[in-house]
């Protein structure tokens, strides 16, 4: 049995997309017959602080669903100091660069980007050992952080990214780009480079739809993930107006906006916003079956970025309502996945709300049909990561 490794900063039980990919990437891998092992740190997002299952301990080995997961001490931090999240993803760093400079590695690695200054130590200790590398590139770090405002253009700082994902691109063996737009600013830069599309397409094994519905609710509009400043939910919360429309929003998730989106809700209950917490992967998904509609909002839009919450509610059978522009809003019209409002433009937002609440509950049970055949199709993980294989890929 052929070996693999993957090296990431999020694994399960941490929440999250990131985490879901990646965990999505090991099992299919272990499904097409590789050994797969997995470095990751301690547990610990997207709170920033250690699961309790991992505090004192300064490594862990753990066989998750026969894939073997070695995890790594951190300093966690999700603070918005830039100086203590720089320094929690270099303790990470630092430790993952001694353990793979002292230990046994197979021949094959998958390192996942960002973030750059892990995936720039990964890739330079492997190159060194001659590794065949395989960089899964999902969001395109530093772009990403300036469109974001969390970097400033041509700093300090800004360089020595910009030289991080340089040499990274230069090092690996080949790409995994999580969009067309990943792939084509690559190519900017290397343009012999081998890249290859990986959608971050879920794996639900759902034979058929199971959603249920009442058609004398209001409709259920819903959002389920991070609550953190990328995804401006809080600002999203201010903005939305519901309240002469036959149409709830509900929350589910964990972050930075947490208390903030609480304490809106609290004082101003006619904005007919509900908040639930975060729930566990599979507690959510059974408790969204009576749900309608699930809505995906940006704050900014990130050149490169498709959410994977696309791919993930199409497979569960839910239109969408997009607010991200770019590859997202192509892929959302060319499947006749929802609607879409321009990202950042509330008056398009509750324009489209306006129309989906004309819409009605009795076709939106029609359109969850389209939609769960529609992925069935087209977002399937097993030919995308059948496909790979056969090309030698892996």
């Amino acid at each position: 049995m052929e070996e693999i490794l993957i090296i990431s900063n999020y694994y399960p039980p941490e929440k999250g997309a990131a985490a879901n990919r990646i965990e999505q990437l090991a099992l299919k891998l272990h499904q097409n017959n590789y050994k797969v092992s997995l470095i990751c740190p301690l547990g610990n997002y997207p709170k920033g602080e250690l699961f309790p299952e991992y505090k004192g301990k300064f490594s862990i080995t753990e066989n998750l669903q026969n894939i073997t997961v070695k995890r790594l001490w951190i300093y966690p931090s999700v603070s918005k100091n830039i100086f203590k999240r720089t320094l929690s993803v270099l303790s990470f760093s630092s430790m993952l660069f001694f353990h793979l400079l002292c230990k046994k590695t197979p021949n094959k690695v998958v390192v996942q980007s960002p973030p750059l200054l892990l995936s720039f130590v990964s890739v330079l200790v492997l190159s060194l050992m001659r590794k065949k590398i395989i960089l899964n590139v999902s969001d395109l770090w530093p772009l990403a952080a300036i469109e974001l405002k969390a970097l400033k253009k041509d700093s300090f700082s800004h360089q020595v990214s910009l030289f991080f994902e340089r040499f990274i691109y230069s090092k690996a063996t080949l790409i995994f780009g999580q969009s067309n737009e990943i792939i084509t600013h690559i190519h900017s830069i290397f343009p012999e480079k081998e890249c290859h599309l990986y959608r971050n397409f879920p794996d639900h094994q759902v034979a058929k739809m199971e959603l249920v519905s009442n058609i004398n609710e209001p409709i259920q509009l819903f959002y389920a993930g991070l609550l953190g400043v990328a995804q401006g939910v809080f600002e999203l919360c201010q903005n939305i107006e519901l309240e002469n429309l036959n149409i709830e929003l509900h929350i589910f998730g964990d972050g930075g906006e947490k208390s903030q989106i609480e304490d809106l809700i609290q004082q101003n209950p006619q904005k007919k916003i509900f908040f639930h917490g975060m729930l566990e992967r599979n507690i959510l998904h059974e408790k969204l079956k009576t749900f309608d509609i699930a809505i995906i909002p940006l704050k900014t839009r990130i050149y490169g970025s498709v959410p994977s919450k696309i791919f993930e509610y199409g497979a569960l059978g839910f239109p969408v309502l997009y607010c991200g522009g770019g590859e997202g809003e192509t892929i959302v019209k060319e499947n006749n996945l929802g609607w879409v409002a321009a990202v950042g433009d509330f008056e398009s937002l509750n324009a489209s709300l306006i129309e989906i609440s004309k819409t009605g509950k009795n076709k939106i049970q029609t359109m969850k049909k389209e939609v769960f055949d529609s992925a069935e199709k087209h977002f399937n993980l097993d030919f995308q990561i059948k496909d790979l294989i056969n090309k030698n890929v892996f």
